[in-house]
C-alpha cells in the first residue's frame, strides 16, 4: 500500500520531483502559464459579453415591432368581426383599418390593404414593411397579417 518512506527536506532545483509518502509532487507550474490561461478566461468573458449585449441591443429595436404587429393584427381581428356583424362595405372597412394601423403606429397605406367582405363573411390581409436599423446591418422585417371572420 503505502511505502515507509521518509520525506527528505533539501533543496529542490525547478523540474526535480520530490518525494512524497503515497506520489510525487511536482513543482508548480511557472506563472506563463498560469497567465496565458487567465488572458483567456478574460478574452471568453469579454466575447460573452459582446454577444450578450449584441442579443439584447437587437432585441429591444426587434420585439416591440412584433408586438405592434400582434397588436394590429388583434385590432384587425375585431374589426373584421364587427363589419361581419353590422354588414360594412370595404371601404369602411378599409377606413377602419387605417384608423387601427395609425393608433397602433404601423406605417401601412390603403393600397397594402386587401379587402373581400361577401354575405357577411370578412377578409382582411395587410402588407408592410418596417426596416430596422442596427447600425451595422439594415434589417428589412416584413409582416403580413391576415384575419377572416365568417358571418355571425
Amino acid at each position: 500500500m503505502f511505502s515507509s518512506a521518509t520525506p527528505v527536506h533539501h533543496a529542490i532545483s525547478p523540474g526535480q520531483s520530490r518525494v512524497c509518502r503515497a506520489h510525487t509532487v511536482k513543482p508548480p507550474a511557472g506563472p506563463l502559464k498560469v497567465n496565458r490561461e487567465r488572458g483567456s478566461s478574460q478574452l471568453k468573458a469579454i466575447l460573452w459579453t459582446v454577444v450578450m449585449a449584441s442579443l439584447i441591443y437587437v432585441g429591444v429595436r426587434v420585439v416591440p415591432l412584433y408586438f405592434r404587429d400582434f397588436t394590429f393584427k388583434d385590432g384587425i381581428q375585431t374589426i373584421a368581426r364587427f363589419a361581419s356583424a353590422t354588414r360594412q362595405t370595404p371601404e369602411q372597412i378599409r377606413t377602419a383599418v387605417l384608423a387601427e394601423a395609425q393608433k397602433d403606429n404601423v406605417p401601412i397605406t390603403a393600397k397594402d390593404i386587401k379587402i373581400r367582405a361577401v354575405n357577411g363573411n370578412v377578409q382582411i390581409e395587410a402588407t408592410y414593411s418596417v426596416v430596422v436599423n442596427l447600425h451595422l446591418y439594415r434589417w428589412t422585417l416584413n409582416f403580413h397579417p391576415s384575419v377572416s371572420n365568417n358571418a355571425l
